[in-house]
């Protein structure tokens, strides 16, 4: 319950679509795409376990909040021990990620580091990223355009010299950081409907999120601005290339137009929780379709 299952794809997906890339450039390494999925789980689960304590801690999660039940709020886990779980979470993500090191070199060391320290700063510390409207743009960047060029990154860097200081020639093309943007699109609209969800709770506890700086109306506008991020990029890579199987995930629209007509109408827990799973289940789907799109040109030549 405390590690949130339903977020998992955030986590996954990116890495999917980094994997599917490799294999279209030729990039593909198997061992360093295993250890960047491995490392990406641990990483969104320790963040979960953070979430969960330091809001409890901070007064931010209380009884009227109605997203899923909270461990520490709710009393179901004694918060020494989620606090521990957390500590044991990122440690074995640092763990996994001595291998992506040694591939990938400093620039993974910045990458890994940065990405744990998010984690727990997105809820804990002194000047939490989600209490002040940062949340979006740490999960635009860390589940989107970090752990998309980083997954490509480690699989490119595989052919290099171990440990490299600076990123080895063609590690980073500009495919992949365009490629990243769908994903970091539609995790940015999980938090978005999270958010929507959790609007006047959270504005009561002091919590504030990019939802309750903006509102209602302009935080159903970045939705829809995600969203049309998320089916844009496929087009692009299309017009670019002319690989017409990387306009699958276009399949999820009308998906995605069934969820967007809950978040459009809809404050309330009853129905934003299922949209919530409904965001983490397209997001699935659109880097699934998106990442064999990438893929065929590679795997059929």
């Amino acid at each position: 319950m405390a590690a949130r299952p339903q977020t998992l794809p955030a986590a996954a997906a990116p890495v999917i679509v980094g994997t599917g890339l490799a294999l279209g450039t030729g990039a593909f390494a198997p061992l360093p795409a295993f250890a960047a999925l491995i490392g990406a789980l641990l990483i969104q689960i320790g963040t979960n376990f953070a979430n969960d304590y330091y809001d409890a801690k901070s007064g931010v999660d209380s009884d009227d909040r109605e997203g899923f039940t909270r461990v520490t709020q709710s009393g179901l886990i004694a918060p020494a021990e989620v606090r521990w779980a957390m500590i044991a979470t990122f440690a074995l993500s640092i763990l996994v990620g001595t291998y992506l090191v040694y591939v990938g070199g400093l620039p993974i060391v910045v990458i890994g580091l940065a990405s744990v320290a998010a984690g727990v700063l997105y809820a804990g510390g002194p000047y939490p990223l989600g209490s002040y409207g940062l949340g979006d743009l740490f999960v635009f960047v860390f589940f989107g355009l970090v752990a998309v060029t980083g997954t490509y990154y480690v699989q490119a860097a595989a052919a290099a010299s171990p440990f490299p200081l600076t990123p080895p020639p063609g590690t980073l093309p500009l495919a992949a950081v365009v490629a990243s943007l769908p994903a970091a699109a539609l995790s940015t609209n999980i938090l978005v409907v999270n958010n929507v969800r959790d609007l006047e709770t959270d504005r009561a506890a002091g919590k504030r999120s990019l939802a309750v700086l903006i509102g209602y109306r302009w935080s159903r506008v970045e939705f829809l601005l995600m969203l049309g991020m998320a089916y844009t990029v496929p087009i692009v890579f299309w017009l670019v290339d002319g690989n017409l199987a990387v306009l699958a995930p276009l399949l999820t629209l009308p998906y995605a137009a069934r969820i967007a007509r809950t978040v459009l109408t809809r404050t309330d827990g009853t129905a934003l929780n299922p949209a919530l799973e409904h965001v983490g289940k397209l997001l699935a789907a659109h880097s699934a379709l998106f990442a064999i799109g990438l893929a065929l040109p590679g795997v059929l030549a």
